[in-house]
């Protein structure tokens, strides 16, 4: 009988939690070691969870997993997921993939050397049943040629000069924001769904708050709230707001928009697919129905039932009709085609995964680039041209403000490396390899 995987988690924060959770019901692997730059946090959750090792720096627990789940802040993706594929372990990363595409573009360089090394990114959106279904019906002609794709990712939890937490820092969340936490998942979801990728764009990005409230000694958690008393004023540059047009590969064109400061929107991701016959509506806060809009007959609601659901969406469900299936169970599902992806000795490129990989998170940054680089040339910009891989050397701020240049910003995200590695891995190394 063949042993469960081990695996290793970094970053016990609030998705860290999540994919521990993910990671006990799944049945295929069992969690070894749980690490996090905070000593005691980690100790908790390996207390919590029954974990028999935790500590402060992957290096203390790589010859004891088969597998990292990468659960910390942006800026240390690169140096961990690298760092693991190097030791021959698989990698679950959080999205976004990286800080930029240099850093994206490096780790892939990284798995061409290691074939062998299976590679997900947590878009977990695409991995909904009813988001499955919707790919189906699309790919069956069921709507017609896709026209038109427009939606919107919305939130508040940053919408009080208050409200902090370490993505607001481009140091260490990078360039982006509400483009790379949010938006990157409306666009994976949406590719998915139809079968193409974005291959233009032209963006308006505003940074709304510009001035925010740190509290002192704040830890920085996602969706905490409050300063407290003592804290500092930080200058932000990152977007709080994104409105983006785009064009497909097969035609289509769209637009959506994202918003971190919409009061009374906690995660309110939803999209419509418009084609030649119908149009599909999907939001990930009523996450079993689908509508189906018709023109000259009834529109209808389609609700998650497995028996009535095409044989690709059917697989991604586990509960009875009337019984949600939500947001921790698509994590489940990303997570469960991973692992099964491992046991089953396939390969990244060449089997069929339905989960993201290093690949989808690569060009996902693609986007995110070229929509940063538009923001900022207030025109459109093919995704992938040199021109969007330039984005880097770009203000952030206007030229009158006390913006930190990129090498600033750089130098900071590599003196920040060690906060989850003995040995951190440096730029040069990398991407000299």
């Amino acid at each position: 009988m063949r042993r469960p995987l081990r695996v290793g988690v970094v970053g016990a924060g609030f998705v860290g939690e999540r994919h521990i959770d993910a990671i006990r019901r799944i049945g295929l692997a069992e969690l070894t070691a749980i690490v996090d730059s905070d000593y005691s946090l980690a100790l908790t959750r390996s207390a919590e969870h029954r974990v028999p090792k935790c500590g402060v720096a992957l290096d203390e627990i790589l010859d004891d997993v088969d597998v990292i789940h990468n659960c910390t802040p942006n800026n240390m993706h690169m140096a961990i997921n690298v760092s693991a594929i190097r030791a021959g372990k698989h990698v679950f990363s959080e999205k976004p993939l990286a800080l930029d595409t240099k850093e994206s573009q490096a780790m892939l360089d990284c798995l061409r050397r290691n074939p062998k090394i299976v590679h997900g990114v947590n878009f977990n959106y695409r991995m909904n049943s009813m988001v499955r279904e919707m790919k189906q019906k699309v790919a069956a002609g069921e709507i017609g040629d896709v026209m038109l794709v427009h939606g919107a990712y919305l939130q508040d939890w940053l919408m009080f000069d208050t409200d902090y937490n370490w993505r607001l820092e481009p140091s260490v969340g990078g360039p982006m924001r509400a483009i790379a936490d949010i938006g990157s998942h409306w666009i994976d979801a949406v590719q998915t769904v139809v079968g193409s990728r974005v291959t233009e764009v032209c963006a308006d990005l505003a940074t709304l708050i510009p001035i925010r409230k740190k509290r002192l000694g704040h830890r920085g958690a996602t969706f905490s709230k409050g300063c407290g008393e003592e804290f500092q004023l930080h200058r932000i540059s990152t977007e709080d707001y994104g409105a983006v047009l785009f064009r497909m590969a097969n035609g289509a064109k769209g637009v959506f928009y994202v918003s971190q400061v919409s009061a009374g929107r906690k995660n309110d991701l939803f999209f419509q697919i418009d084609g030649t016959k119908s149009s599909l509506y999907w939001s990930q806060e009523r996450p079993d129905e689908i509508r189906i809009g018709n023109r000259d007959s009834a529109s209808l609601l389609m609700m998650r039932a497995p028996d009535q659901l095409s044989a690709e969406a059917a697989h991604y469900t586990r509960l009875p009709a009337g019984h949600p299936e939500g947001w921790n169970d698509t994590l489940l599902n990303s997570i469960r085609e991973f692992y099964k992806f491992v046991v089953d000795g396939k390969t990244v490129g060449v089997d069929r995964c339905d989960f993201a990989t290093f690949e989808d998170g690569h060009q996902v940054m693609q986007v995110a680039e070229a929509i940063l680089r538009s923001s900022t040339v207030r025109g459109w910009v093919r995704v992938g041209d040199e021109a969007g891989r330039l984005v880097q050397r770009v203000p952030l701020l206007r030229m009158d403000e006390a913006a930190p240049t990129w090498a600033q910003q750089l130098w900071k995200h590599e003196t920040g490396l060690t906060r989850y590695m003995t040995t951190a891995v440096r730029f040069e190394e990398v991407f000299a390899e």
